[in-house]
């Protein structure tokens, strides 16, 4: 009824399953509190989850006990673990072009090719229609995106020139991007795509699909672009977490010197 997406909905599940079966002899609604400390201590101590993992186990718990049971108090006051500030990791220009170039396959390429060019999340390439791709106005339509939001975005020049060939050449029929018996393409393929392309160029072996978007913000903080476009662009609801992108440019930073270098040693 809250209409969150079918991969929170998933994640709630698993992590809600994984906590009602470590207290399999009780009904969840004698669990208490206390027991609940424990489960979270038990994660954190003996299987060494990571803060957002915790952090969805936290979320999952509180969902029930506040929405389905109408037993808020033993979730009042949970403890939220404090995220890591961690930059994200970021391809150079030259690394980017790099990894396009070592795509033969068009379909392989025109599918990186768009997640670059209009900083794309996974599940939103793949979800992309054929009446998205709005080439007249040099922008794709991004329907229901994270937060189940719409928003447009850069369709650069080259991607489309690069679509108009895969599309006469695959002729998809309703995704721009179908697998092998219709039906849109799936996310383990892109991961692959991108996985053997990293391998191909020899870039960042750290980065991800993800990287990519990263990068599209990241690249287009350095040409200038204001940071409040770039935070539309993302489909960002906060403009604090389009500023990460800040602490990760370059731009700049030829014409500082360490004050060491004003020092008469």
């Amino acid at each position: 009824m809250k209409r969150y997406s079918w991969r929170t909905i998933k994640n709630y599940k698993n992590c809600f399953r994984q906590f009602i079966k470590h207290y399999d002899s009780l009904k969840p609604s004698q669990i208490t509190r206390k027991q609940i400390n424990d489960y979270l201590t038990m994660l954190i101590k003996e299987r060494n989850i990571s803060v957002s993992h915790q952090g969805q186990v936290m979320s999952a718990i509180k969902m029930f006990y506040a929405s389905v049971i109408d037993q808020e108090d033993k979730i009042k006051g949970l403890f939220q673990p404090k995220k890591p500030q961690k930059l994200p990791k970021v391809l150079t220009e030259e690394e980017v072009s790099a990894l396009l170039r070592s795509v033969d396959n068009l379909k392989h390429r025109c599918i990186l090719m768009l997640i670059y060019s209009g900083g794309l999340r996974l599940g939103e390439v793949i979800a992309l229609r054929l009446p998205d791709l709005q080439p007249e106005k040099e922008r794709l339509f991004v329907r229901s995106g994270k937060g189940n939001k719409d928003r447009c975005t850069l369709l650069s020049e080259k991607a489309w020139e690069h679509l108009k060939h895969y599309i006469e050449l695959y002729k998809p029929v309703e995704w721009v991007f179908e697998g092998p018996n219709g039906g849109r393409y799936s996310e383990s393929s892109v991961q692959e795509i991108f996985v053997r392309a990293k391998q191909r160029s020899m870039i960042n072996l750290e980065a991800t699909v993800h990287t990519l978007r990263h990068s599209f913000a990241t690249h287009l903080l350095e040409k200038g672009v204001d940071l409040r476009y770039i935070q539309e662009l993302l489909g960002h609801a906060s403009s604090k977490t389009t500023e990460i992108y800040t602490h990760i440019t370059k731009k700049g930073w030829g014409k500082i010197k360490s004050p060491l270098d004003s020092l008469n040693i």
